[in-house]
């Protein structure tokens, strides 16, 4: 019997929320000054061919510079996901994004999101209006990702390299391969369109994840209802600290329009270590009810835990993707907002 067809159709998605790779600067020369977040994503797909037996779907989910990142534009990223991700004629998902939030989207997407089918974000460190701009090379490289046989889970491909959500990082400033996977090291390489994969796809649940705790329930609270994002703030432990930052944060926090603060992130020297100042602030802090986690500054490693810590650690998570996991734990004794 002939297959229809319209089960040969296979859809892949790419979603568009603005970024350099989607930037414009008044000269072909200038990769600094240009605005973020000017071309469509249809425009960015154009001369970009599909692999053989895909047709490509492009939709515009926001227009930003990925500074500017917002809770409503990841609720909408991640509705627009599942809602794709069900369609089964859909076999993957590309997001164009800015590099400078990439790593917490990706780390966001990853906790709330299931990892049948693949995820792959990717940017650009050059406009769209360069001389020699890299965004097409890398939206080609995400669609190669996105449509290899066996991919799940979500990824971020930049300069011909795979990162886990998990581990990947923003590293250097202007450089065009700005990320790396520290010690986990990449997921593999794309090379002229093929995908050679070092180590397994990320999954849904991860133990080094700091989000294994987190269950369908929640992910399916965040991503179909509107809910309300507990405030969590990240201080940094350094020579000559205080603790007058989170003091300050307790004493005005409910007046502020961000509303009270809810957690809080350590961002701590070395093996999760803290100044005095900052610990004895924290203290405080936790006897008025906030939660507390420890992350490391350091770009490589993660966090040995030892007999006499005084706050739980967020093992090789980084200070920003420590405070998503923080906010996602806090949401699960959070009711839904109502309409």
């Amino acid at each position: 019997m002939m297959k229809s067809e319209q089960s040969e159709v296979r859809r892949l998605v790419v979603l568009g929320t603005g970024g350099t790779i989607a930037g414009r600067a008044a000269s072909a020369g200038d990769n600094l000054g240009y605005t973020a977040g000017e071309v469509g994503v249809a425009d960015l797909l154009a001369g970009i061919g599909a692999p053989s037996g895909v047709t490509l779907v492009a939709e515009q989910v926001a227009q930003l510079d990925s500074k500017d990142m917002s809770f409503d534009v990841w609720h909408q990223l991640a509705q627009r996901c599942m809602h794709w991700s069900n369609v089964p004629d859909v076999i993957g998902i590309v997001i164009t994004h800015g590099t400078d939030t990439l790593e917490e989207t990706a780390f966001f997407l990853h906790s709330v999101l299931p990892a049948e089918k693949p995820v792959a974000l990717t940017c650009a460190m050059r406009p769209a209006s360069a001389l020699a701009p890299d965004g097409p090379q890398n939206v080609r490289d995400a669609i190669a990702v996105a449509a290899t046989a066996g991919a799940r889970g979500v990824t971020v491909v930049c300069a011909g390299t795979i990162h886990s959500a998990i581990d990947v990082q923003k590293v250097h400033t202007y450089r065009l391969d700005a990320f790396a996977s520290g010690d986990a090291g990449p997921l593999g390489y794309v090379e002229e369109g093929a995908v050679r994969r070092l180590r397994d796809w990320p999954g849904a649940l991860d133990a080094n994840a700091g989000t294994a705790g987190l269950d369908a329930a929640i992910k399916l609270k965040v991503i179909s209802t509107d809910v309300e994002w507990p405030r969590v703030e990240i201080i940094m432990s350094h020579a000559g600290a205080t603790g007058a930052v989170i003091d300050a944060l307790m004493a005005h926090g409910a007046e502020d329009a961000a509303g009270p603060v809810r957690g809080l992130i350590l961002a701590a020297t070395g093996n999760g270590t803290l100044h005095h100042a900052i610990e004895a602030a924290a203290a405080r802090a936790h006897a008025a009810g906030i939660e507390i986690r420890r992350a490391t500054r350091c770009v490589n490693g993660r966090i040995l835990p030892r007999g006499d810590d005084t706050w739980p650690d967020a093992g090789g998570l980084s200070p920003v993707k420590a405070r998503i996991a923080l906010m996602l734990e806090l949401m699960l004794a959070s009711p839904p907002v109502s309409a």
